[in-house]
């Protein structure tokens, strides 16, 4: 039985029940100038006139919702008055003639009539429940204090519109008292109640921003899985390069320092790039400006291949078309695509010179790694431990640009990764 009465002891029914009332005190600047159009229109009968006015009253508060200020101000409310988890409303899209690389959608779309409609509907069902809520609370918390005998004197009692309540002095006045005032706190129970119904549904994101909100976090989704590939790619390829490279370095170290030290120079520049690419990642992470290293591009292949080089590697690059003017996603998302290809010949390859193709086509990217596998074909003997997350990440990474992917093997002794990327070349 205490849990049923639980309600009426927190301070949160009480403070939703005096937003409504907030409410219904805000409505009365308007009052007047509703009752303009009834004061124009003497001749007509008083219910007519006063039907007339609460019928403007409720025009110019709806009107009053229509606007987005108003719904801002009533969410922010709605929230600390009423608990209820409201998300902020979708910002109005700038208009800009500047251009912008961005291809994706518009966060916001605009809304049907029906939803901005929500706002005015829940501001008259606010100030109703206010005017109805306030008026019927001052009628019972004054039955409550009045009632009582010794307080109003021999004939104690309330008589409202001809509705008469009188009881007999002594415990039956105490106890009308207490009813009247149980009602009271029942009732302000009722109007925070039908206030937080409403409020998700009236206030509550629209289908438009429903949709806004959806797609916003699948592309926060998207990038952060973009940007765990990236972070996968760069630093799998750098320990897989650093690691041959210290294997190289201690082998020749005392026959040959020279190439000991080429091999170290290569370690350091493999390891200051994967840190700037590591700090591009946790920028973005971080949702601040990227560190001093943009994303790696086919630009930066020349320098890919001069770490494999160092690394010991043979790399035969058969280079055709212009592809330095491959831009944006694509040209990023094939760096990566050649440096998992390349790393995975380090890690699995049996030696032998690694074959990369890149071709550039008006209309498409074209990528080939195929190098020499072990004994007995396949992708040939791991020499590193691996998390077998690559190939799997690449073929996401192809999907998503609409790309086609074949790995496999190429022939009784190699290997072949072929990607190729649809793309548009510049003019």
């Amino acid at each position: 039985m205490t849990r049923g009465f639980r309600p009426l002891l927190r301070g949160s029914t009480y403070a939703g029940a005096l937003f409504a009332y907030c409410g219904a005190l805000v409505s009365l600047p308007l009052l007047p100038f509703a009752a303009l159009p009834a004061l124009a229109w003497p001749s007509a009968p008083e219910g007519v006139r006063i039907v007339l006015t609460v019928l403007v009253w409720a025009v110019l508060i709806g009107v009053l919702g229509l606007a987005r200020t108003t719904r801002r101000v009533l969410i922010a409310c709605a929230r600390r008055m009423l608990g209820v988890p409201l998300p902020d409303p979708a910002a109005e899209p700038t208009r800009s003639t500047a251009p912008t690389r961005s291809t994706a959608a518009p966060t916001r779309s605009t809304a049907p009539d029906t939803d901005r409609l929500r706002t005015p509907l829940w501001l008259l069902s606010h100030v109703a429940l206010g005017w109805a809520g306030a008026q019927s609370a001052v009628l019972l918390v004054g039955a409550g204090l009045l009632l009582p005998g010794g307080w109003a004197g021999a004939r104690a009692g309330v008589s409202v519109r001809g509705w008469s309540l009188r009881p007999e002095r002594g415990w039956q006045s105490w106890a009308a008292a207490l009813g009247c005032l149980l009602l009271a706190a029942l009732l302000c129970l009722a109007v925070t109640g039908a206030l937080r119904w409403l409020a998700p549904r009236l206030l509550g994101p629209s289908s438009a921003e429903r949709l806004a909100l959806a797609a916003e976090r699948e592309r926060a989704l998207a990038e952060r899985n973009r940007l765990a590939h990236e972070l996968h790619d760069s630093i799998g390829h750098t320990l897989t390069a650093a690691t041959i490279q210290a294997a190289v370095a201690g082998e020749v170290l005392g026959a040959d320092p020279e190439a000991a030290r080429a091999a170290l120079r290569s370690i350091e520049e493999s390891t200051r790039a994967a840190l700037e690419d590591l700090d591009y990642v946790l920028g973005m992470l971080r949702e601040e400006q990227a560190g001093t290293a943009p994303p790696r591009s086919l630009a930066d292949l020349p320098e890919l291949l001069d770490r494999l080089r160092h690394a010991g590697a043979v790399v035969e690059p058969e280079l055709s078309g212009d592809f330095t003017r491959v831009r944006g996603t694509p040209a990023r998302a094939a760096y990566r695509i050649l440096q998992e290809g390349l790393t995975n010949a380090l890690r699995h390859g049996a030696g032998g010179p690694i074959r990369v193709t890149v071709t550039a086509a008006p209309d498409a990217l074209s990528l080939s790694v195929v190098n020499r596998t072990g004994s007995g074909g396949g992708s040939g003997t791991a020499s590193f431990p691996t998390s077998g997350h690559g190939l799997p990440g690449l073929t996401e990474r192809v999907r998503l640009l609409h790309g086609e992917i074949t790995a496999g093997p190429d022939g009784p002794e190699h290997w072949r990764l072929a990607v190729r990327l649809p793309v548009r070349l510049p003019a």
